[in-house]
């Protein structure tokens, strides 16, 4: 499972995203624990400057070409500065949960990327909305 740190540079962990085809991140500690996981559109927001998150209109008023390579210029910026103050509890389950576990919790938290944890919270994989619907469609198909 590609990860990311607070310390990675935003870009990096669009790229990560992006490259990885993933609905989303998991950013973990120096042990290797999930600190937070972020569906796709959290991933997005720490590359779109607060201004314009908050002002649409300012938003509007950009040129074509910078707003099409805004996110270029993000610089240095890390995902640990990017994120929220009080960053939520990582979304994961335990190596041992069943896809009604996994499925519940997913949609409790509207997120499409459950982290899955060992005995110790260190991150062994994840799990995507895309997998788990995928085998919740092959389990269930009676035809």
């Amino acid at each position: 499972m590609p990860t990311v740190t607070v310390d990675d540079q935003v870009a990096k962990a669009v790229r990560v995203m992006v490259v990885s085809r993933l609905p989303g991140l998991v950013v973990v500690d120096e042990r290797s624990r999930p600190s937070i996981v972020l569906p796709g559109t959290q991933v997005l927001r720490l590359a779109v400057p607060g201004s314009y998150q908050e002002d649409p209109k300012l938003a509007h008023v950009v040129d074509e070409s910078y707003a099409d390579s805004f996110w270029q210029e993000l610089g240095d910026r890390t995902v640990g500065e990017s994120l929220p103050a009080k960053p939520t509890k990582p979304v994961t389950v335990p190596a041992d949960a069943t896809l009604l576990e996994v499925a519940a919790l997913m949609a409790r938290q509207h997120s499409p990327l459950v982290a899955v944890v060992d005995r110790d919270g260190v991150l062994v994989g994840a799990i995507t909305l895309e997998r788990l619907i995928t085998s919740l469609a092959v389990l269930g198909n009676d035809e």
